[in-house]
């Protein structure tokens, strides 16, 4: 799961790679870059997690105000203040456990890089923490998700089955076509 060093008096973790904040992406082209500067990262399946780690929280008993603004974005499982880790001075990071995935997704998209009580959050993922079921579950849950995008695209009909002729929209105005797609086979041209 996690690595710990040092003796059993101090114990401090090793801040794993994922848990550092990267430097903002200057280099991309214009027409791929948004308003605001951001890091560019790809996140797959396994690397994302229910579980969140926020750094920067100021050290001046936020802990209800910080579960309030988490709770905000679904159903928390579990809250409690890291110890151990290296933090910047004077602040806490604190370990989030959402119920749902996608209730962390949201939360690490609004509250990374967002002001909080004079300090800036940083939110990452902390799939270090997920037990074995955990990671199966979620993939298993990303598979039937992915199934029902397939199943869905299969429904509707192929271009093929439309049957529509190039004939039938010779000579045809907007206004006659708006209302052959509004009335179907009911409209008839004068």
């Amino acid at each position: 799961m996690f690595i710990m060093e040092g003796s059993s008096t101090s114990t401090i973790l090793k801040e794993e790679e994922h848990h550092k904040q990267q430097q903002l992406c200057e280099s991309r082209p214009a027409y791929r870059q948004g308003r605001k500067l951001v890091a560019v990262k790809v996140y797959t399946i396994t690397s994302e997690s229910s579980h969140l780690f926020i750094y920067g929280v100021p050290k001046i008993n936020l802990r209800n105000e910080l579960k309030t603004a988490c709770l905000k974005y679904g159903k928390i499982k579990a809250f409690h203040c890291v110890t151990g880790y290296k933090t910047e001075i004077f602040t806490e990071c604190y370990h989030v456990h959402f119920e749902r995935i996608q209730s962390a997704r949201v939360a690490k998209r609004l509250l990374d890089n967002k002001s909080f009580y004079g300090g800036i959050l940083h939110v990452c993922y902390a799939p270090e923490y997920e037990t074995i079921e955990d990671t199966r579950a979620k993939l298993q849950h990303r598979l039937k998700d992915v199934r029902n995008r397939l199943e869905k695209q299969n429904v509707w009909p192929n271009q093929s089955e439309h049957k529509v002729e190039l004939d039938d929209y010779i000579n045809t105005t907007k206004s006659q076509l708006k209302k052959k797609r509004k009335y179907g086979a009911a409209f008839k041209e004068d």
